[in-house]
């Protein structure tokens, strides 16, 4: 017998288990997250970690503790989900129904889009924070150059999820070999797909001041293409090739899961996220499908704390759609904060059209400050554990 939820959701990180309070205060009905793993990060310390600020284990959660009561876990990943007969097959053969299907996923790295990077992976001299069961590796990567060695680093392209907060890691390496006097012999080279650092006007020029005081070799417009492990090459989109590099910290490009296209809910992109609205996150052709996070193409840089705006909207039109009335619409805001120094942070935050939407009036928050950065490393976890997850948004 095949069960049925009012609201299925597809997912277990932040969005879904947000999305999964704030339904449940709202009487949304018979509530279920779908997720196989067992443990849920919060995953913004993940760059902290591998920069050596922070330890993961003390942000990491059972996946039981973080459900809430009353919504139900099953714990297993979906596989496949048919939107017309409004079910999910999990990889177990665990047949769900649902009325409302809220994808929330996450990205998955697809290793074969960089030649050679899954096997640096596990020789050791290459590893990201941005693939958390790499989280320590990084971490030893980082922590373990030396005076003379060559380091690559480079910005994911999107749909990579926070793609710019690699820089957290980086510079906090790098404010790490200065401190133990090795920085200027230490090759640091980054490479970006933007034509400045991250192409965001509001931090750009902080984030040059930090290239330059730590002596980073910028490859702008550009993306890793290849790694050759043997050679220790790194080659990029524009031809060029980095040779001798001991460390790369490289993350890999990304894919919404396969189950999401093969289902036809996918957008047609070469990453296969889901096809919705943007403002309004409902599927462009099965209204009783939605979709928030990453593995949503909601056209804004991705980010943990876009979902804030996006559960939000998407919790009250999950309502909207069974009472009739009008759907909310979510304005693309994003965030990207980045540790410059050890101890200064810069934030931006813009909505879709790529214009400003600050958060804390009256505080320039895009230029560096100790303030923002205790905030971020001290205050953020706190508010996550205690309120969003919790639907407080």
């Amino acid at each position: 017998m095949t069960t049925t939820y009012d609201v299925l959701i597809v997912g277990g990180g932040n969005a879904g288990i947000s999305l999964a309070a704030k339904l449940l205060k709202d009487g949304a009905g018979r509530i279920a997250v779908a997720d196989g793993q067992q443990v849920h990060r919060y995953r913004p310390m993940l760059n902290y970690a591998a920069g050596g600020q922070a330890d993961m284990a003390g942000f990491e959660r059972s996946m039981r503790a973080v459900v809430p009561d009353g919504v139900d876990w099953i714990p297993d990943h979906v596989a496949a989900v048919d939107a017309a007969a409004r079910t999910a097959t999990t990889s177990t053969g665990l047949t769900v129904g649902f009325r409302h299907l809220v994808l929330c996923p996450g990205l998955t790295p697809w290793w074969s889009a960089i030649d050679g990077l899954r096997a640096a992976y596990g020789a050791g001299w290459a590893a990201s924070a941005h693939v958390p069961e790499y989280v320590e590796p990084a971490r030893r990567l980082l922590a373990g150059v030396a005076a003379g060695d060559r380091v690559v680093a480079n910005v994911p392209a999107e749909p990579s999820s926070c793609g710019g907060t690699v820089l957290k890691a980086l510079f906090l390496a790098c404010a790490a070999w200065e401190r133990a006097g090795i920085l200027g012999e230490v090759d640091v080279h980054l490479v970006t797909p933007y034509d400045r650092i991250l192409d965001r006007p509001t931090i750009d020029d902080a984030l040059a001041d930090a290239v330059v005081r730590y002596g980073v070799h910028v490859h702008a417009g550009a993306e890793v293409t290849a790694v050759d492990h043997a050679a220790r090459t790194v080659t990029l989109s524009t031809g060029e090739r980095i040779d001798g590099v001991d460390a790369a910290y490289v993350t890999p490009v990304v894919h919404a899961p396969e189950f999401i296209a093969e289902a036809g809910l996918g957008d047609g992109g070469p990453a296969g996220l889901a096809d919705v609205d943007p403002e309004t996150l409902r599927h462009r052709g099965h209204p009783h499908v939605w979709a928030l996070g990453d593995a949503a193409s909601v056209q804004t840089r991705p980010s943990g704390g876009a979902l804030r705006k996006q559960v939000k909207a998407l919790a009250q039109n999950i309502q909207a759609a069974d009472d009739g009335g009008e759907l909310q619409r979510y304005d693309g805001y994003t965030v990207i904060p980045v540790m410059v120094s050890r101890d200064e942070l810069v934030l931006d935050e813009h909505v879709r059209d790529g214009s400003e939407d600050r958060s804390i009036p009256g505080v320039d928050v895009t230029k560096p400050r100790r303030s923002t950065a205790v905030f971020d490393r001290f205050g953020q976890p706190r508010i996550y554990w205690n309120r969003l997850l919790k639907g407080k948004v």
